[in-house]
C-alpha cells in the first residue's frame, strides 16, 4: 500500500512510523487511521521487526482529530462511520509500542499516544484532550486510558475542562515513561525500541499481553493470565536458550520461537 500521510521507515530490530501532516499539524482523519493501521498490522507479521515507533514532528505529535470531517455529520452517520474500530485494531497489536511525543497531542493526538505501550516525551510536549470546548468528550479511549494513568480526579479535571498539560506533568502523574530535550526525544524513543528488539521477541510479546490484561480483568484473572503465559513459554525455543545462556554464563542468541 502507498501511503500518503505516514512515511514508515525500517531499522536494525525496529520499525518507524511517522505522521506526514504538517500542513494541519498531522491532524487524524479517517485516512490517515487506514494507513496507520495497515502499516501496524503488516510490521506486525514481519519477523524482522520487534518493535514499533509512532512519532510526527518537533512541532506536534498530532494535534488531534480532523475536526472537518465531523462538524455537519449527525448521530447515526457517525455511528455508521464506526470510525473508533481502528483505533480497536490498534490494541490488538501483539508487538510493543512506543509513542514519541514532540510539540502537541491533543485530543485524539493524545488518546493515540495513549493507545502505546510506552511515552517518550520532549520536554515541548504537550498533552490535553480539549473535545469539551468543540461541545463534544473524548471519543478514541481518553476517558478510559487516562483515568487508568492518572486517576479518577485527575482525569475529571483534564476532561471536563480542556485543560492542556506539559510533559513533566505527564510524567510526574505516570502517563508518559520519560522526558528529555526536543533534539533527543527521538533518539531515546530509538533507543528504548531497540533494547525491547534485543529480548526474546516470544516473552516481549506475551509478557506484553500480561500486562495488557491488567486493565481489563481482576486481579485473579490477571495473575492466572499471568501464570499461563509464563508457563507457555517453556514451551519456546528461547526459554531454553535464554536459561542455558544465564547458566553457562554468556549471551543468548535469540531466534523467536
Amino acid at each position: 500500500m502507498d501511503y500518503k500521510n505516514i512515511i514508515v521507515s525500517k531499522e536494525s530490530g525496529y520499525a518507524l512510523i511517522q505522521f506526514n501532516r504538517p500542513e494541519v499539524l498531522n491532524a487524524i482523519n479517517i485516512e490517515l487511521m487506514i494507513e496507520l493501521v495497515d502499516a501496524l498490522e503488516t510490521l506486525d507479521k514481519d519477523d524482522s521487526v520487534r518493535c514499533l515507533i509512532l512519532t510526527g514532528s518537533d512541532k506536534a505529535f498530532a494535534a488531534g482529530a480532523d475536526i472537518k470531517e465531523m462538524a455537519d455529520a449527525s448521530a447515526m452517520e457517525m455511528i455508521a462511520r464506526d470510525q473508533f474500530a481502528r483505533w480497536d485494531k490498534i490494541r490488538k497489536i501483539k508487538k510493543p509500542i512506543v509513542a514519541a511525543v514532540s510539540g502537541f497531542a491533543l485530543g485524539g493526538g493524545c488518546e493515540l499516544a495513549m493507545t502505546c505501550d510506552m511515552i517518550v516525551a520532549s520536554e515541548t510536549a504537550r498533552f490535553g484532550q480539549p473535545e469539551i470546548n468543540i461541545g463534544v468528550m473524548p471519543g478514541a479511549g481518553g476517558t478510559q486510558r487516562l483515568t487508568r494513568a492518572v486517576g479518577k480526579a485527575k482525569a475529571m479535571e483534564i476532561v471536563l475542562t480542556g485543560k492542556i498539560f506539559t510533559a513533566e506533568e505527564a510524567k510526574e502523574w505516570g502517563l508518559v515513561n520519560m522526558v528529555v530535550p526536543v533534539e533527543y526525544y527521538l533518539q531515546e524513543a530509538k533507543a528504548l525500541a531497540n533494547e525491547i528488539a534485543s529480548k526474546p521477541p516470544v516473552a516481549v510479546r506475551l509478557a506484553k499481553e500480561a500486562v495488557l490484561k491488567s486493565f481489563d480483568t481482576t486481579i485473579e484473572g490477571g495473575l492466572e493470565f499471568e501464570r499461563k503465559n509464563f508457563y507457555l513459554l517453556f514451551a519456546s525455543e528461547d526459554q531454553k536458550e535464554g536459561m542455558k545462556a544465564f547458566i553457562e554464563k554468556r549471551k543468548p542468541t535469540w531466534k523467536g520461537k
